[in-house]
């Protein structure tokens, strides 16, 4: 039985979705102003892996995770670069399509947008008016945090501890508007010059809390099996997702609250953040390093536990995951002289025992740690095997298989299928499309997917070549 740690009650507790058989995730996603960095991907890459094995012990798992398309940094951004809020968001969903897919983490079952939510945000905020948890001042509505009487349930905080915080937090213009320091914004009156909608309190846009509420209850129901997010997330952003939620539908929220740990630089541990100026972005890494390595660092620690990213580190997960291809790679190329004799019964035992071991492991809030454990065991499994003066290719097949099976779960591709030519003059055309229409995210990472399968191109002004390293 898989067990969760649940931050709502700070437990572990058994896993059981509202729907047998059926599963339904929210994930906070990127506020697409920037390309992402490595503190980002460790929460995608963190709640893929746990979707993964949701899906290995059979569940259809619906995962939605949105994207922050509408704020202050998006704003600023489209400020500074000239374009509009549009093509910046545009610009980096794209970067961030092609940053997640170079770590293998699949695509959401819906990634919907703040702008392509407005109408449904409006008619939420205006549902809490009505009931009396929100209030409009001046073309802007605030959350009365105090009404809920829930509030800080989910970070474990006494009312009087987060009125100090706020008050400490609130710019003074906000603080003269607000009937209490606790309340929080739902919806913010435009300024001059910003991107804004209609609506029943005059031109604005959405507060950052209310997005995920509105598009979670859209796309997963008015209760979810499983909300996910960064450490840092959890006050005051999943807090306010709570109250705001709960005071709406009546209803509980989210049955499950998963929060990962950090990823943190440097011999102090510093959290790696944008704000402190210390993030390495996955757009620039994989330019230089295996997107496979970075994926392996951050899906075989456990999701809760801080990374620390150093080249110590990625130089040991590179060893580690090169042990894992050389034994499926030396396994795979005895194929060529086994004999086509049974499934050997003894091997078989020998692999359940440990595929028990790793669904006990995973399990235990999806303990990758342990689980990567128990994946280097079978590999020695296969190197012993391999080393056989004769081998059952029967036997092999098994082995591969399921192990390659298990190695999917941490995003890990065993073995890479090579690009023949026609493939590579796809990526090219639609490379050479990008480029057309400057979408120099999406022509970047064409490019540097294919120098990851050895393939060098020359961009000539006959058009662009290609050669084999």
């Amino acid at each position: 039985m898989i067990q969760i740690y649940n931050t709502l009650t700070n437990k572990k507790e058994e896993f059981h979705p509202q729907v047998p058989g059926k599963v339904s995730m929210y994930v906070c996603g990127p506020t697409v102003y920037n390309y992402i960095h490595i503190g980002n991907a460790r929460s995608a890459i963190a709640f893929d892996t746990v979707r993964r094995y949701l899906e290995y012990r059979g569940y259809v798992v619906d995962y939605v995770s949105n994207f922050t398309d509408v704020d202050d940094k998006i704003i600023k951004a489209s400020q500074e670069t000239g374009l509009s809020v549009k093509e910046l968001t545009d610009k980096y969903i794209a970067a961030f399509y092609a940053d997640i897919s170079a770590l293998n983490i699949k695509k959401a079952t819906k990634n919907p947008r703040v702008m392509e939510t407005m109408d449904d945000i409006i008619a939420f905020v205006k549902v809490l008016v009505a009931k009396g948890y929100a209030y409009e001042v001046a073309g802007d509505v605030y959350f009365r945090a105090r009404k809920f009487k829930d509030y800080g349930k989910l970070s474990g905080q006494a009312l009087d501890e987060l009125e100090l915080g706020a008050s400490q937090r609130v710019a003074a213009l906000d603080q003269g508007k607000k009937e209490d320091p606790l309340d929080f914004a739902l919806w913010k009156k435009a300024k001059p010059g910003e991107i804004a909608w209609e609506s029943p309190w005059g031109l604005g846009r959405p507060g950052w809390h209310i997005e995920c509420s509105v598009m979670a209850t859209k796309y997963l129901g008015e209760t979810i099996d499983i909300h996910a997010g960064g450490q840092d997330l959890e006050f005051p952003h999943h807090e306010n997702e709570i109250a705001q939620s709960e005071a709406k539908t009546g209803q509980k929220f989210a049955n499950y609250w998963m929060h990962n740990g950090f990823v943190t630089i440097g011999q102090d541990d510093e959290k790696m953040s944008k704000s402190l100026g210390n993030f390495v972005t996955v757009h620039e890494l994989v330019k230089t390093l295996d997107p496979q390595i970075i994926r392996f660092l951050m899906a075989t620690t456990q999701y809760r536990r801080p990374i620390r990213y150093s080249q110590a580190n990625l130089a040991d997960a590179t060893a580690n995951l090169n042990k894992l291809k050389t034994a499926f790679q030396n396994a795979s190329y005895r194929l060529k002289d086994a004999t086509e004799t049974p499934l050997e019964k003894d091997v078989e035992a020998e692999f359940l025992a440990h595929q028990a071991a790793f669904v006990e492991a995973m399990d235990d809030d999806f303990n990758t740690q342990n689980g990567i454990t128990v994946l280097y065991e079978i590999a020695k499994q296969l190197n012993v095997y391999a080393t056989k003066t004769e081998v059952s290719a029967e036997t092999l097949r098994y082995l591969l298989a399921n192990f390659a099976q298990l190695a999917t779960i941490f995003g890990i591709k065993l073995e890479e299928a090579d690009l023949d030519d026609e493939k590579i003059a796809t990526l090219i055309a639609k490379r050479d499309q990008a480029r057309a229409k400057r979408d120099f995210a999406t022509s970047d990472a064409i490019r540097d997917q294919l120098k990851e399968q050895g393939i060098i191109l020359e961009d000539t002004p006959q058009g662009t070549r290609w050669k084999r390293e």
